[in-house]
């Protein structure tokens, strides 16, 4: 029994030695046997651990499209940029060469004199804010070991993450204090850049909605102009007229249906300084706060300080004559602090009276 037992096991082994060198000489080529290992290590990450959850398996099933979207948007990101650079000037271009001309013929001088100089200081801040927010750095966590509190391990750069320090995957680096990673600018949005991000939006939809206000009655008229079925013979209009009617219509329509898209998002990050969040933290909170409601607990932001100071903070006002040297004018001053430590309460309560 002892000899049976003992060539049974010895000739498995050679059947696998054999199995196991036809396996050699039949290798798949390295770019599928590395597919198929990942998609078996997205298999196993559904049923790592008991801590997986509905969140973990909805990133391990869609990673593959999270990854094709950040590739997508990594190499289109000049694209976006110049898009806004050529639309932007397109209407710039018509507000010179065809409104311009109305309002000095048929305007008082006073509304002459307020176009002419509330055009030109909103055409100043979006393109001040626009280039200041495309190339200022959001801001990095040092590689190196520092003696800064940390939060937690980025997974993906291996270094420490202070707090409220994210992983950007089209950047492939962490972020200081990311809100989102903005393909129309080509750039991460974090801590020293978010002010001129927020400032861009603020700005374009208050430059859009002056368009689209002041030039409505011009939308109509080109409109009925082109559109209108005479019964009588249609008026001479030469193809310089026709080219000017198109170009009304094509700025009021642009200027309206940016206006409203954009402003929506601006009410929206206007939301979330009030609050003293990111658009990250945002959803961390809320599931935070409802994670601590079952526990009979109420969340609290750390990072909230209360409405205007957070506004203070973000803006970076110490005092009243900055709302109009560093909000109302253009100015690179630097954000509070340096993104990697945050204060229980950075300024005074009583700075600047609410």
């Amino acid at each position: 029994m002892r000899w049976c037992s003992s060539s049974a096991f010895h000739l498995l082994r050679c059947v696998r030695l054999r199995l196991c060198s036809r396996r050699g000489r039949n290798r798949l080529p390295l770019w599928i046997r590395e597919i198929w290992a990942y998609m078996r290590l997205l298999a196993k990450s559904l049923y790592a651990n008991s801590l997986t959850d509905s969140d973990v398996v909805f990133d391990s099933v869609f990673e593959p499209v999270f990854l094709t979207v950040d590739y997508i948007t990594r190499w289109f990101g000049l694209v976006f940029v110049c898009l806004v650079v050529i639309l932007t000037s397109s209407i710039v271009v018509i507000a010179y060469v065809v409104l311009l001309p109305l309002i000095l013929n048929t305007y008082s001088p006073p509304w002459i004199a307020w176009h002419v100089c509330y055009g030109h200081w909103n055409l100043i801040m979006i393109a001040f804010h626009y280039y200041k927010a495309a190339n200022t750095s959001p801001g990095y966590p040092p590689t190196e070991k520092h003696d800064g509190p940390v939060v937690s391990v980025c997974k993906k750069c291996i270094i420490p993450k202070p707090a409220r320090t994210h992983h950007c995957g089209i950047c492939n680096r962490c972020i200081l204090k990311m809100d989102h990673h903005c393909p129309w600018l080509n750039n991460c949005v974090g801590h020293f850049n978010h002010r001129y991000f927020f400032s861009f939006c603020l700005f374009m939809t208050l430059g859009c909605v002056y368009c689209s206000i002041s030039g409505r009655n011009l939308f109509l008229d080109a409109y009925n102009a082109l559109e209108t079925h005479y019964q009588t013979p249609a008026p001479p209009y030469t193809f310089k007229d026709k080219m000017i009617h198109k170009s009304i219509i094509y700025m009021w329509v642009l200027t309206s249906t940016v206006g409203v898209a954009l402003g929506a998002l601006t009410i929206w990050h206007a939301v979330l300084i009030s609050r003293g969040e990111t658009s990250i933290e945002r959803h961390i909170n809320s599931k935070e706060t409802k994670r601590m409601a079952k526990w009979g607990k109420v969340y609290r932001n750390p990072f909230n300080y209360g409405r205007l100071n957070n506004w203070k903070i973000f803006l970076g006002v110490e005092k009243r004559s900055h709302w109009v040297t560093r909000v109302l004018l253009p100015s690179a001053h630097p954000p509070h602090g340096d993104g990697l430590t945050w204060a229980g309460f950075p300024v005074k309560k009583d700075l600047i009276p609410a």
